[in-house]
């Protein structure tokens, strides 16, 4: 059974990761958490941690990005010197 809220939780992630995406609102997983639950806590709970985690590696990912691009940018200042 975990293995199936697994997975369901982290394709609704997936899903409702490009819905705040297009749509830009970046709450709209707090409406779907609420709505999984009312019925069903243990999906909810999978689904937010799934989402956590996703929000957390982006937050990550755009860090890393922007200090080897600063870094780059430095470099290539250096060189032109």
């Amino acid at each position: 059974m975990s293995g199936t809220i697994t997975t369901l939780a982290a394709k609704l992630a997936e899903d409702t990761m490009k819905v705040m995406d297009e749509t830009g609102n970046d709450r709209f997983f707090v409406e779907v958490g609420e709505l999984l639950g009312a019925s069903s806590q243990t999906l909810e709970e999978a689904f937010l941690t799934e989402i956590r985690v996703r929000l957390a590696e982006r937050t990550a990912r755009k860090f890393v990005v922007e200090t080897l691009t600063e870094h780059r940018s430095k470099l290539k200042a250096i060189e032109k010197k």
